[in-house]
C-alpha cells in the first residue's frame, strides 16, 4: 500500500453507469427495493434459523452463515453505489477503493470454499446418514466455516496487494460501480503480463478447487442416489441438493465469466451487467432458492411469526 499511496492518483471515478445518465434516477429507483428487500430476505432466514430449534442442524448452519455472508458482501458494494446513483461526483478514495476490493473479495472467496462445505455435508448427509451426526457435529461445521473464511482472507490479501503495489499515474476512471480486480488493473500506469496470469490463476484457485471438490461430492452422491430402492425416496435425496447445485451454478458461471478471463478479452460494459446480477440479483435470489422453496423452513417461518404475533396477547 505505501507504493501505491506515492503515486499521483488519490482517488478513483467511477463510470460504471455513465452511458445511462439520464436513467440513473431510475436506476437508484428499481435498486433500492431490491437491495431492501435482499437485505429483509435474509435477514429473516437467519433470525428463523436462530429462534426455531428444528432448523440448528449442519445444512440451516451453513444456509445461515451464507445469508450473512452475503448481506455483508452486499454492504459493502450496493450502499456506495446507490450513493453514487444519485451524486454528481462518484468517486472514492485510493485507499477506500483497495479497501473495498480487500472486503468484497475475502466474502466472494469465502463464499465459494463455502459452498464446497456445503456440498460435502449433502454428501454426507446422503451417503453416510448414519454417521451424519458424528462428522458433522458443530466443531467440524465451526472449522470448515473458519477454513473457508481463512483461505478466502489469505486469497483476497494477496490480490489485493498486488493490485495496488501497481504504479497509478495516469487515469484514475474507473469503467464500472465499485473496485473490481479488472477495471482498476485497466487504468494501472504499468503492470506485467505475469502479474495478470498470478491474479488470474488466484481467481482460478477460489473458482476451480472448491467446484472441483463440489463436483466430486455430487459424483459419490448420484451414485449413491440411483441405489435408493424406491422412486419417492431418491425424489427427496435430489431435492435436498437441488437448491445448493441452483446456487452453486449461479454463482460459479457469472464469477468466471468475469474473473477468468485475461484483460484483453474482457468488455467493461459486458462486467459491469454480469457484476450486476451478482451483486444484486444473486444474494437477492440464494434466500429465496435455498428457504423459501423448502418445505421445512416455510413450516419453521410460520412457527416464528406465530410466536411473535402471540407475545404482545401474553
Amino acid at each position: 500500500m505505501e507504493r501505491g499511496n506515492e503515486t499521483l492518483v488519490r482517488e478513483f471515478i467511477f463510470l460504471g453507469f455513465s452511458s445511462l445518465a439520464g436513467l440513473q434516477q431510475l436506476l437508484f429507483i428499481a435498486f433500492l427495493p431490491l437491495y431492501l428487500f435482499t437485505l429483509g430476505t435474509n435477514a429473516i432466514t437467519i433470525a428463523t434459523i436462530v429462534l426455531d430449534r428444528a432448523l440448528h442442524t449442519p445444512m440451516y448452519f451453513f444456509l445461515a452463515v451464507l445469508s450473512c455472508s452475503e448481506t455483508c458482501y452486499t454492504f459493502v458494494i450496493v450502499p456506495k453505489m446507490l450513493v453514487d446513483l444519485l451524486a454528481q461526483k462518484k468517486t472514492i478514495s485510493f485507499l477506500g477503493c483497495a479497501i473495498q476490493m480487500l472486503t468484497f473479495l475475502f466474502l466472494g472467496c469465502s463464499h465459494s470454499f463455502l459452498l464446497a462445505a456445503m456440498g460435502y455435508d449433502r454428501y454426507v448427509a446422503i451417503c453416510n446418514p448414519l454417521r451424519y451426526t458424528e462428522l458433522m457435529g458443530h466443531r467440524v461445521c465451526v472449522g470448515l466455516v473458519a477454513a473457508a473464511c481463512a483461505c478466502g482472507f489469505t486469497i483476497a490479501q494477496i490480490i489485493t496487494s498486488m493490485v495496488f503495489h501497481l504504479p497509478f499515474h495516469s487515469s484514475n476512471q474507473l469503467h464500472h460501480f465499485f473496485c473490481d480486480i479488472s477495471p482498476v488493473l485497466k487504468v494501472a500506469s504499468h503492470h506485467t503480463h505475469l502479474s495478470q496470469i498470478v491474479i488470474v490463476m488466484l481467481c482460478a484457485l477460489v473458482l476451480i478447487v472448491p467446484l472441483l471438490l463440489i463436483l466430486v461430492s455430487y459424483i459419490h452422491i448420484i451414485s449413491a442416489i440411483v441405489q435408493f430402492p424406491s422412486t419417492l425416496g431418491r425424489y427427496k435425496a435430489f431435492s435436498t441438493c437441488a437448491s445448493h447445485l441452483i446456487v452453486v451454478t449461479i454463482h460459479y458461471g457469472c464469477a468466471s465469466f468475469i474473473y477468468l478471463r485475461l484483460k484483453s478479452t474482457s468488455s467493461s460494459s459486458q462486467d459491469a451487467l454480469i457484476s450486476v446480477s451478482y451483486t444484486i440479483l444473486t444474494p437477492l435470489f440464494n434466500p429465496l432458492i435455498y428457504s423459501l422453496r423448502n418445505q421445512e423452513f416455510r413450516s419453521a417461518l410460520r412457527r416464528a411469526v406465530g410466536r411473535t404475533i402471540s407475545l404482545p396477547q401474553r
